[in-house]
């Protein structure tokens, strides 16, 4: 039985995947519910198993690819058994990789039917395809050297070498970074937060007095570890989302939707981008249960062996600056999140205490919050209530 691999739909929000690597290559055998590409969803890379048994025939799709759920990507089917038209194979996966071109360079919804350019209806490779728009060069004014007439690369490279180069009219590029699949979603997360949710940012100054005590008196009482400030932080606030439950929700369909479990993101910092692991249950687990689920994710996350539960279901998120020397800054609302804390670097500054100057470890929390969800007060009552727990870390031990 002749199977088609396509690119599977691997969270709500997920649109395209980029095909890191192809496990098994073309001609192997392969076995159904093993390993058979590798997969960047936006927010993970995950192995993607086989959907048959059989024989890989055809790789349709090259490693490094990104190409539109639902896509075709390869052929699986027994060693003698007969395919369809390899060329029509070939262009149902052309279409999707034109599909995705299509959104990328013009902005276009995904619903566009490909049928309205008729320039997408010429036969053309997707690297010829691809090389012709960066050149600027009219492929319906090409003649294909490929089967029936198709576009080849080598077609687009006569034109382009034939073509006089212009003189640059500004300063020499040095080098160009094209953007990977993690900063593409970063960039269409962020900007679909600033278009849809209104952020406001408050800052509180805390005192870490009480928690920089606790750090170093728990190795004691609990097996050696200290915890870092960010396991503190997500315990604290998940603690403070216990009361304040309108900042663990999201705005959808013109409705406030709170939801049940508090689940805190943490942000990671890449290489190549960022990605917000998530601490599941937070308020119900306790310290240490939590300081190792952070060091686990955080391992994961530079390791590149995030699993997609792993950086899902998050309903708030915590960003901490705090080591890059950053005193403060303004976050931005990890959608669809109602909320955001970044936290800044902890210093020793002169702080009145009791009337008398006393120099105090001193740390700003800034609140971004989504104002049709809380207004400002509400959010003041959260850095309020965390400011709280903080001064009085015992609250943390449960």
């Amino acid at each position: 039985m002749v199977t088609k691999v396509l690119v599977p739909k691997l969270g709500l929000t997920m649109k395209i995947g980029t095909v890191v690597e192809w496990i098994r290559k073309e001609g192997e055998i392969v076995e159904k519910g093993k390993p058979l590409f590798s997969l960047d969803t936006e927010k993970v890379v995950v192995e993607i198993e086989s959907p048959a048994s059989g024989i890989l025939r055809n790789i349709l799709v090259r490693e490094g690819t990104t190409v539109p759920i639902g896509g075709l990507i390869a052929i699986i089917a027994e060693e003698n058994e007969l395919l369809p038209d390899l060329d029509s194979l070939v262009k149902e996966a052309e279409q999707s990789l034109a599909h995705q071109q299509t959104i990328e360079h013009t902005g276009q919804s995904e619903l566009t039917p490909l049928h309205d350019d008729p320039l997408e209806r010429i036969p053309v490779s997707p690297s010829a395809r691809k090389l012709a728009r960066e050149h600027n060069i009219d492929i319906s004014k090409l003649t294909g050297t490929g089967r029936g007439g198709r576009i080849q690369r080598e077609d687009v490279l006569r034109v382009v070498d034939a073509t006089p180069t212009p003189m640059p009219t500004h300063s020499e590029i040095e080098t160009t970074i094209p953007l990977n699949s993690t900063r593409r979603a970063i960039i269409d997360r962020l900007s679909a937060s600033y278009s849809n949710a209104l952020h406001v940012t408050l800052q509180q100054e805390a005192d870490f007095s009480g928690l920089k005590s606790f750090r170093d008196e728990f190795p004691a009482q609990h097996g050696g570890k200290r915890p870092s400030y960010t396991d503190l932080l997500v315990k604290a606030v998940a603690l403070t989302l216990r009361k304040i439950r309108i900042l663990n929700s999201i705005f959808e369909d013109d409705q406030i939707k709170i939801i049940k479990d508090i689940n805190v993101g943490i942000a990671v910092s890449l290489e190549n981008g960022l990605v917000v692991p998530v601490v599941k249950n937070a308020d119900k687990k306790n310290l240490e249960e939590i300081m190792s689920e952070t060091e686990r994710l955080v391992e994961s996350a530079r390791s590149g062996k995030l699993k997609l539960n792993d950086v899902s279901g998050g309903t708030f998120t915590i960003t901490n600056l705090g080591t890059y020397t950053v005193d403060s800054f303004d976050p931005i609302i990890n959608p669809p999140e109602a909320a955001i804390l970044a936290v800044g670097r902890i210093t020793d500054k002169p702080t009145v205490v009791d009337g008398q100057i006393s120099i105090r470890p001193i740390g700003i929390l800034s609140l971004a919050f989504d104002h049709r969800i809380i207004d400002g007060a509400g959010a003041s009552q959260f850095l309020r209530e965390l400011g709280t727990i903080l001064a009085n870390p015992r609250l943390l031990v449960n």
